[in-house]
């Protein structure tokens, strides 16, 4: 049987999502040498904000409690990236870290998409499909870099 979530947990997600983002890229920002995907991710900082005001408007009209991300794995993310840098700070290698980590986002957000189902609010379904969109064009940009 097919569970349908519904669109405050939609919504949580999608905030947990960019609030994730935003951590990662807080974190890999001070390894990155290179300007021009320093550029790249700066840009993609910017959409994430503005995606998490979003999802934190409709979290509030929605009366949806959002959190931050576990600070377990705010940790975990933190020593990766910390680890994955330590040796290899080049574009390539941020490019593919950055890409595995919103290749996760864009699974995670597909999935919700289809189980949210045709009952999902469109406000909800719009921003879904929209932060969807922006991670699998930033996912493009970032290839350009391997």
């Amino acid at each position: 049987m097919e569970e349908i979530k519904s669109d405050s947990e939609i919504i949580a997600e999608i905030y947990r999502n960019a609030q994730l983002a935003l951590t990662s890229i807080a974190d890999i920002l001070p390894e990155v040498e290179d300007f021009k995907i320093k550029e790249e991710i700066l840009h993609q900082h910017e959409e994430y904000e503005r995606i998490c005001s979003e999802a934190a408007s409709l979290a509030h009209k929605y009366d949806v409690d959002v959190k931050e991300p576990n600070p377990m794995k705010k940790a975990m993310m933190w020593s990766a990236i910390k680890m994955g840098t330590a040796s290899d700070n080049s574009p390539q290698n941020i490019a593919q870290m950055m890409i595995r980590g919103t290749v996760n986002g864009i699974t995670s957000l597909r999935t919700s998409l289809t189980d949210g189902g045709k009952v999902m609010d469109e406000e909800v379904k719009n921003l879904l499909t929209e932060l969807i969109n922006l991670e699998e064009g930033f996912e493009k940009k970032l290839k350009a870099f391997l």
